[in-house]
């Protein structure tokens, strides 16, 4: 007996969302999807119960990428789900899964042992967070009042975070299913446009100004004063500090950079082979696997850092030459310094005196950095397109059932299969390439709001492809017979 014969009881019974019967109207889609919306926001404004306050955020710079907010119910935010994603994407890559996503009876098991594996990264990652050092602190008043230890505190606090884990997890299966684009995606844009909002126009009590809006506000009226920029104190402070000139500069390049690498398309023509005249194209983009697969690189990254902490918190005495903690939590030296990602520019900018690491151990850390989001935005992106049914094999077979052919070959599935060929597999690997050189060169310069490089680089692109989704839903809307022509029928 097989294991997938050995799971299937297992598998076949975890809880799922049950997909629409019929097409969707689109005012329902986007109705769902601002349902979800407003749940989400909601969830991330409980507070945990029993939490003690100065709790330090588990997640650190990577809160942008994995949403969710710190001391919430949305804790893990999408932590789990991606963690998840990362080992099938590993186990399926690694062809040990066994599993052919296009049999009915396989996809069922894939969804399956996907949401399982969330549940043991719900435990696996909240257990540490609460009950290792002091990223959870079980609050002592409560414990008091409950008449309770502080043990049985923190029991609660997990207790609260994996149920906000499994919300997290249905909720993207809501939007997966009965709305626009998907769940993880609309997290992510959420978080990071709060971010982005706040980075423009917050402004703080007392006089003191911290959007962009608001300090310039203050330059020009004078309430706000600048040392003279005929100084390289004036300059630094113009560009890299109040004035925030380079971090709307690296924002707008961002935005224009993403925008344009997804227009650039190959574009193969497509014709019906039984509606005469019916003509189409299908778009090979250069990003063609989309930003998502970057999430797992910098999710396998987050990981590797949350070892690191979790160790320094529990050993008396890390070893030096594994890694070097500050009194803030921070890596400051050892393996864990080199494998830690650059998140801004105070990780790099020696010649600024913004960090006390020497010249070559930060020209080493950007080096294991670089190399690791291009290979590994590159194989995370041929993963992605293999297990989501993008590769030439399946594509290929979606075109074949659709009814269209491509003009001046035989219409044969095995034919399509090797046009594709010629171009999917070398775009995904430049396409995935591009993503993981653009995410650290963000993170390097920094970006309004302090967010991350990698978030704002998914933001914009998950925002680019929903606007896409969104047309294409209009379009089927006011034309079903295409939906029907090009099977979109749900």
């Amino acid at each position: 007996m097989g294991w997938k014969e050995a799971a299937e009881p297992v598998l076949t019974r975890m809880p799922s969302v049950a997909r629409p019967e019929g097409h969707v109207p689109f005012r329902r889609k986007l109705g769902w999807t601002a349902g979800i919306l407003v749940l989400y926001f909601f969830l991330t404004n409980v507070t945990l119960f029993g939490l003690a306050t100065g709790s330090e955020d588990f997640f650190g710079q990577f809160r942008s990428i994995l949403a969710g907010s710190q001391g919430s119910i949305l804790q893990l935010g999408i932590g789990p789900i991606v963690t998840a994603s990362i080992v099938l994407q590993l186990l399926g890559g690694a062809d040990l899964l066994g599993l052919d996503t296009s049999d009915p009876r396989d996809q069922i098991l894939y969804q399956g042992l996907q949401k399982l594996l969330v549940v043991v990264m719900i435990v696996l990652t909240g257990l540490p967070m609460v009950f290792a050092g002091n990223f959870l602190p079980a609050d002592p008043a409560v414990a008091q009042s409950l008449g309770v230890g502080s043990n049985s505190v923190k029991g609660l606090i997990f207790a609260q975070i994996a149920v906000g884990g499994i919300l997290i997890l249905f909720m993207d299966e809501v939007v997966s299913k009965w709305g626009v684009g998907s769940g993880v995606g609309l997290f992510i844009i959420a978080g990071v446009s709060q971010q982005l909002v706040a980075g423009l126009f917050s402004w703080e009590a007392l006089g003191r100004t911290s959007g962009f809006f608001p300090t310039w506000f203050g330059i020009i009226t004078g309430s706000t004063e600048l040392p003279s920029v005929l100084t390289a104190e004036g300059l630094q402070a113009l560009f890299l500090g109040q004035g925030q000139i380079l971090a709307l500069i690296t924002t707008l390049l961002i935005f224009g950079i993403v925008v344009y690498a997804e227009s650039v398309r190959v574009e193969i023509p497509l014709s019906h082979a039984r509606v005469k005249g019916a003509r189409g194209r299908f778009p090979v983009k250069l990003i063609y696997a989309s930003v998502l697969p970057m999430i797992l690189v910098r999710a396998l990254q987050a990981n590797v850092q949350f070892l690191g902490r979790i160790l320094n918190s529990q050993l008396a005495a890390m070893p030096a030459w594994l890694g070097q903690y500050n009194a803030n939590g921070q890596v400051t030296g050892g393996l864990f310094y080199f494998l830690a990602p650059i998140q801004t520019r105070a990780d790099w900018m020696w010649f600024l005196g913004l960090t006390s690491n020497e010249p070559w151990e930060i020209m080493i850390r950007i080096l294991v950095d670089l190399t690791f989001m291009i290979i590994g935005g590159a194989i995370f992106a041929i993963f992605w397109v293999e297990t989501t049914g993008m590769g030439p094999e399946a594509t290929a077979r979606q075109i074949q059932n659709s009814g269209m052919q491509i003009p001046g070959f035989r219409r044969n599935p095995q034919v399509i299969e090797k046009v594709m060929e010629r171009y999917i597999p070398q775009v995904t690997v430049i396409g995935g390439a591009l993503v993981g050189l653009l995410a650290v060169a963000a993170n390097m310069l920094g970006t309004i709001g302090q967010v991350s490089g990698t978030g704002l680089l998914l933001t914009v692109s998950i925002t680019y492809k929903l606007y896409e989704e969104i047309a294409e839903e209009q379009l089927m809307e006011m034309h079903p017979m295409m939906r029907q022509m090009f099977g979109g029928g749900n």
